[in-house]
């Protein structure tokens, strides 16, 4: 009988086998600490179980920027408490803006934006504002786009589509306003009384902000354009339109086209000045001359403020008026179109798993090369501190890179080797490895005993009789042609000759199978009858 010889094992490609050869070298409680590690952080992300802490620390870093000065193409005309306490009029009344925009207008600005709803009358000068408003192309009043719960507010009456900013703002889950709303449609249920431009469903509206940045960007010479990802794209500057899954953010609603915005500074952000001003002709029409101006409220009477990043690093005055906001927007779109600012931006989830990972590895050979408490600690701290001043100097770049998970990726990962390192070492650790050692033996035991019980049957059956039989025969007829060369050897019975066919060469080859074969079988069967007796 011949025995057929095993296939031969194949090779893995030798990118693989140097990959996996590697991972070996690396041992293997660094790896599964690594792999344990990624696991548990970057499915508590996909959650949003980190999003709090990513985001506390975006704001912390938007804090510590440098503030560059005031963006003087932009002027804010505020109504503050002291313009109601001098003109004992709240809220102000047409007449009183009429008489503002007409001012305003005489100096020639590129555009104003009326940050203040005006739908209904209020106090006299109505016909005279309205009358304003529509002999001016470069008056951009707003209104607010309707939801589920609210019908919105519309527009001054006969305003023109492409002359109306929705005031809307996207504020987080906590009250902070992190993200920049540029274009939205009304949904298509909303609770509605009368239907006007900001309510229906088949408007593509802009925000109060992109549309005084377009104004302006416009007499440059710029206008907008969208990219085959059907992002905006002004001039060579690429707004990136915000994803459910950006930086640290998990899930968060991207209806419409967002933005991160971009604050310019927490206060002084754009050049103020008051009402009162204005009207009193205490501001000189060089300082409205070809620039955006944006009038609003920035009295606490006007309910019209917002917390923001900058809050958290302030005692007073923490929230930041709505006015301000706007005009924050349309200074982060100039800068970036005009100045070259960075906008924000993040690593696409791949490569921000990749990253976490990594630093997960990396905390796991940290914790396997150095073993002694004090340096192990004074080296964390600074790998930390560079991981943080790395993604620091990102940040000023506009890159938002996920910090809070990498650290906690090279905390843990650390932390499970040294935890291993310590098990082995102990007692306890000594103990289990003993026993899952006995456990391995019987069950090796186990498998010898399984392995000689088959040889047994097969040694027991008649087919194995037989071949031994027909290998018998042949030994005898190999010892007589070798006794006697010259004689013809006797014919081989058909059976046997059909039965075995052995080659030339492989008698004795076969013999000795056979007979290993049978004296195991009889050691095996020698060996349970000696343990069947008492």
């Amino acid at each position: 009988m011949v025995i057929p010889t095993p296939p031969p094992r194949q090779k893995l490609p030798p990118k693989l086998q140097t990959a996996l050869n590697w991972v070996g070298h690396l041992g293997r409680p660094a790896v599964m600490s690594t792999l344990a590690t990624g696991t548990v952080i970057l499915s508590l992300r996909t959650l949003g179980a980190l999003q709090g802490l990513e985001l506390g620390v975006y704001d912390k870093m938007l804090r510590w920027r440098p503030t560059p000065p005031p963006d003087d193409r932009i002027l804010v005309v505020g109504i503050s408490e002291s313009d109601i306490q001098s003109r004992q009029e709240w809220p102000i009344q047409d007449s009183t803006v009429a008489e503002l925009l007409e001012v305003l207008l005489e100096a020639e600005p590129q555009a104003i934006g009326l940050d203040m709803f005006r739908d209904l009358p209020i106090g006299t000068g109505q016909a005279e504002l309205l009358s304003v408003l529509q002999s001016s192309d470069l008056i951009f009043p707003v209104c607010k786009i309707s939801g589920a719960d609210n019908p919105g507010v519309p527009p001054p009456t006969d305003t023109l589509e492409t002359q109306v900013g929705f005031s809307d703002l996207v504020v987080d889950s906590g009250g902070i306003l992190r993200r920049n709303l540029l274009i939205a449609a009304p949904p298509a249920e909303t609770a509605t009384v009368d239907t006007h431009l900001c309510n229906s469903p088949d408007n593509q509206l802009f925000s109060l902000g992109l549309q005084l940045a377009l104004r302006y960007l416009a007499a440059e010479g710029i206008n907008p354009e969208l990219t085959l990802n059907q992002e905006l794209q002004l001039g060579q500057t690429v707004l990136p339109r915000l994803t459910p899954n950006l930086g640290g953010y998990r899930n968060v609603d991207a209806n419409g086209y967002q933005i991160l915005l971009n604050y310019r500074a927490a206060q002084q952000s754009v050049p103020q000045v008051s009402l009162t001003d204005v009207l009193s002709g205490q501001v000189e029409p060089a300082q409205i001359r070809d620039r955006i101006v944006l009038i609003g409220a920035t009295t606490p009477e006007a309910k019209d403020e917002f917390y923001t990043p900058f809050s958290g690093g302030l005692r007073d005055s923490q929230k930041m008026s709505g006015v301000i906001v706007h005009a924050q927007s349309v200074s982060q779109i100039l800068s970036a179109v005009l100045d070259e600012r960075p906008l924000l931006w993040s690593w696409s989830p791949p490569v921000e798993a990749l990253w976490i990972v990594a630093w997960g590895l990396g905390g796991a050979l940290f914790a396997r090369s150095i073993r002694r408490p004090l340096v192990y600690t004074a080296v964390a701290v600074v790998l930390l501190g560079g991981l943080y001043g790395f993604c620091y100097v990102v940040f000023l770049q506009g890159g938002w890179l996920p910090l809070v998970p990498a650290a906690l990726g090279f905390v843990l990962a650390s932390g499970g080797v040294l935890l291993f390192d310590r098990f082995n070492k102990s007692d306890y650790g000594q103990a289990v490895y003993k026993q899952m050692k006995s456990l391995l033996r019987i069950e090796i035991e186990i498998d010898k005993t399984k392995v000689g019980e088959q040889v047994a049957e097969i040694t027991d059956t008649d087919y194995f009789s037989q071949l031994q039989a027909q290998a018998k025969e042949l030994r005898s007829q190999r010892q007589a042609r070798l006794s006697n060369p010259d004689r013809t050897p006797p014919p081989v019975s058909p059976s046997a000759s059909e039965s075995a066919e052995p080659p030339a060469d492989s008698p004795s080859n076969n013999d000795d199978y056979f007979a290993d074969l049978l004296q195991k079988s009889n050691r095996l069967k020698s060996q349970d009858q000696s343990d069947e007796q008492p």
